[in-house]
């Protein structure tokens, strides 16, 4: 990836910014539609293509026909503390961006985890801002290594979800710098990414497109960041402000702050044009970059991007190195740890009950603008199916209802939208991959915004269970619901209070009317929607779903059924999930509870004595007040398109669970140190300061939580023998060239451990550093400063160096405005998660 701006293209740049008048030149910072800026063919500038891409690529069609590659959710990625393999991950995106025709990914998501209770925590990785900056680092480095640009977002302390749009979150200088800054600060000194993302929300009185404070003058001036800003979606809100806060590029169009009104405002004297013609540089540069812009050598030729990649087989890969083994407890006669299972023979497993509705229907992915299609998904009871034995039997009990909510039209359906204009004419059609339409100006091929009037999402639906199925809408607009023969509802859903058009489009769903159905028989289905325009509104959305809930049945007869199956197994495993009306974007958790009867559900197949696993299928934290009732609670995440087959990787043994927490899980939300995420009086304010995630729980007294920042166990064991400093003075601190972390480091750490368990396994050895005793400074008592991998087979010993960070020992002196390392005694502590530290070592800052 080339780090800098060659002169070559620079002077292609320039002549091409020397041919354009200043229409052309507004008309290219604004958005021409939903995802895309214009093609300026007279400079050989083709349209810049952009698109949602932290998980999978979805291009600029909502639809089936094209399907995208899901990889696990971001928290998971990061879960596996692994940058190089976040750099994979995002090789194969750009590899899946160039088949989309899209030059440019709107990730990833670098904000942190500062609540439990945020809605969008599933999108972001860390609690920690340098794990952050270390696994975006990698998928930055990734996707450029393709030729593919991205945006880190949301810059800067987007970090919950309720009254995004209008939050003005209060930060003080040292957290903003310390921790929300710092992952962007790593990232553009590490990846130097051509884009960033400008939040919605405001930061300290100052709206994030408007803040010039931060982004002429950190991102750009202090950190050297030179490729382009462009707005979150709809969040440019004043033409003079955006161009004087820094902003070159607002989204999306037709209708922007920019465009024609950028002209007027240089013409008025409102903005200057070389304001302008710095925002149409930044832009001709990014076109440079990715090929776009004729006589321009791209960033990366294309002999020299990576070779192709195995979508299915990294995203399998990803899952089941993130999954984090949080509990394995011994069970049965042997003594041996539950996990893993060991199908057939004498002392293996002969039957298995699987539980759960997430077993059968996984959710594998965040909602929101995080949602992509994959063309296949492989359940966790499709996956372990396919992996055990013939002769060990696999049953299996829904067990427990998590939603009492209608949810998109899914298992059973085969949709496609059909668009019709005023007149009746078919414009055009898509097929589905669920009853959701989100069209956000990508619409299908051949319709047109201005000509379409209704879509009707149509086709057949075969049931898997006989009974009484409720059907519904959600969205706004007109609609006619149709089931066999029988209207169940027309009418009309009109707007709320709604600020967030995400909380509009998808608010909860409206239950329309019943039929009685029998398994294996198909029927006729249709919702026809009126979409409904509105002259404010600044894109062309059209946005609605058909809902549908199979028949209800007894929650007590399903929990009766379950125990049923796990006391007839030798082993259980429950798998347990949240669903899209507790984790999705568009607004923040209530709670930490998991929905429905599934903590029940949990404690009485537990009650059995059948050995029992509880899988956690969720994005973010949830209480857990059974898990020491069970004898293993391996967290999943959402873990993408090969849930399944990962699943049965790691269950039966075949592959170790690589991951580690990113964030600290609570016991109960009552005890974790930061719970308001919801502003009063149009604010939110971070009174916290720098004491979020472990750092303030160290500081908490009483209450602990249930898993430790780091935690993660595997299938073998290790012996922490030996650490040493090395300070960077010395020859032997840094052997090869020092980048990155390493370029100005205190010095450097090795460790020494020992595989003892009986099995190869890999290791992620952290580093933390403590202040001295009495420390002045209010800081936290340690913090991550580095980590690394290790692979070893049994009995074997490895050596890990981990460069100590000179930022582990600075804080930001609000009085100086500047960084001050703090001099004194500090201990480096090497282990296995914040709280299981087995080594220590001197270090003297001076």
């Amino acid at each position: 990836m080339a780090d800098a701006i060659s002169t070559g293209m620079s002077g292609v740049v320039e002549k091409a910014l020397g041919a354009l008048d200043l229409d052309t030149k507004a008309r290219l910072l604004a958005g021409q539609d939903m995802w895309s800026l214009p093609a300026v063919p007279a400079i050989g500038l083709r349209s810049l293509v952009m698109s949602d891409g932290p998980i999978g690529v979805r291009g600029v069609r909502w639809t089936a026909d094209d399907p995208s590659i899901a990889l696990p959710s971001p928290t998971a990625l990061a879960a596996t503390w692994d940058p190089s393999l976040a750099r994979r991950a995002g090789r194969l995106l750009a590899q899946e961006a160039r088949r989309k025709g899209v030059h440019v990914l709107l990730a990833p998501t670098v904000n942190l985890h500062r609540s439990p209770l945020g809605g969008r925590h599933f999108e972001a990785y860390s609690e920690d801002p340098y794990l952050t900056g270390a696994i975006g680092t990698g998928y930055v480095l990734g996707v450029q290594d393709g030729g593919v640009g991205t945006t880190v977002k949301h810059f800067v302390a987007n970090d919950a979800e309720t009254e995004r749009f209008s939050v003005d979150n209060q930060v003080g200088a040292r957290a903003l710098r310390e921790l929300y800054l710092a992952p962007f600060e790593a990232i553009v000194r590490d990846a130097r990414p051509w884009g960033v993302m400008a939040a919605y929300n405001g930061v300290n009185g100052a709206t994030m497109t408007e803040h010039r404070a931060l982004q002429r003058g950190v991102l750009r001036g202090e950190w050297g960041f030179d490729g382009f800003i462009v707005s979150d979606w709809m969040a440019a809100r004043d033409t003079a402000g955006g161009m004087a806060g820094g902003l070159d590029v607002a989204m999306p169009g037709p209708q922007t702050v920019y465009g024609e009104a950028l002209s007027a405002a240089v013409r008025d004297g409102e903005v200057a044009e070389s304001d302008v013609d710095d925002a149409v540089r930044r832009v001709l540069t990014l076109a440079a970059r990715v090929g776009a812009l004729d006589g321009a050598e791209p960033a990366v030729a294309p002999a020299d991007r990576p070779g192709p990649i195995d979508g299915d087989a990294l995203a399998r890969e990803i899952a089941r190195r993130s999954f984090v083994l949080l509990r394995n407890e011994p069970s049965g006669e042997s003594g041996a740890a539950v996990l893993p299972l060991t199908p057939g023979g004498p002392s293996g497993i002969r039957s298995l009950a699987l539980i759960g509705a997430a077993a059968r229907d996984a959710r594998v992915l965040g909602g929101g603008s995080a949602l992509v299609f994959p063309d296949h998904v492989v359940s966790p009871l499709d996956g372990l199916r396919a992996a055990l034995p013939a002769d060990v039997p696999l049953g299996y009990a829904v067990g427990a209802d998590p939603t009492d909510e209608l949810a998109p039209a899914g298992q059973g359906f085969a949709l496609r939208a059909v668009v019709r204009a005023a007149d009746g004419r078919v414009l055009g059609e898509s097929r589905l991959p669920s009853g959701q339409v989100q069209w956000l100006g990508d619409f299908p091929e051949g319709v047109t915004y201005e000509e379409l009037h209704t879509v009707e999402v149509t086709g057949t639906f075969t049931p898997r269970e006989s009974g009484t199925h409720s059907f519904g809408t959600r969205g706004l607009g007109g609609f006619r619901l149709v089931v066999g023969d029988a209207v169940l509802f027309e009418g009309h859903q009109a707007m709320g209070e709604e600020d967030d058009p995400f909380e509009a489009f998808f608010g909860a769903p409206v239950p329309r009317g019943q039929a009685e159905l029998t398994e294996g028989v198909p029927v006729e289905v249709s919702l026809t929607s009126t979409v409904v325009r509105s002259d404010e509104a600044n894109w062309q959305a059209v946005c609605f779903s058909l809902v549908h809930r199979a028949p209800e049945r007894d929650p007590e007869e399903l929990i009766e059924e379950a125990v049923a199956e796990a006391a007839a197994a030798d082993t259980a495993v429950v798998v347990v999930a949240t669903t899209e009306s507790v984790e999705s974007e568009g607004f923040d958790r209530k709670d930490l509870r998991l929905p429905g009867r599934q903590d029940e559900l949990v404690r009485r197949v537990a009650a059995t004595g059948t050995p029992t696993v509880v899988v956690v299928n969720t994005g973010s934290p949830v209480e857990m007040p059974w898990r020491e009732e069970v004898a293993a609670v391996l967290l999943g995440w959402f873990p993408g398109q090969e849930a399944g087959a990962a699943l049965a990787d790691v269950l039966l043994g075949a592959e170790e669970p690589g991951g580690r927490l990113p964030t600290t899980w609570p016991e109960r939300l009552a005890d974790a140190p930061v719970r308001q995420v919801a502003p009063s009086g149009g604010q939110l304010s971070y009174d916290e300061g720098v004491f979020i995630g472990y750092r303030a729980w160290e500081r908490q007294e009483g209450a602990a939580p249930a898993y430790w920042f780091g935690h993660g166990l595997g299938y073998t064991d290790w012996a922490y023998e030996a650490v040493d400093f090395t300070p960077a003075g010395d020859p032997g601190a840094f052997p090869g060239t020092r980048t990155g972390d390493s370029a100005d480091a205190l010095g450097t750490i090795t460790v020494r451990i020992r595989n003892v368990g009986s099995r190869p396994g890999r290791e992620v050895v952290q580093l933390y550093l403590a202040p001295p005793p009495g420390d002045p400074e209010e800081r936290p008592i340690r913090c991550l400063a580095g980590f690394a991998a290790a692979v070893a087979g049994p009995g074997e010993a490895v050596e890990v160096t981990i460069p100590v960070r000179r930022r582990a020992a600075e804080i930001w002196d609000e009085a100086a405005d500047a960084w001050r390392l703090v001099p004194g005694p500090y201990v480096a502590e090497a282990g296995r998660s914040v709280a299981d530290l087995r080594l220590t070592a001197p270090v003297m800052v001076s």
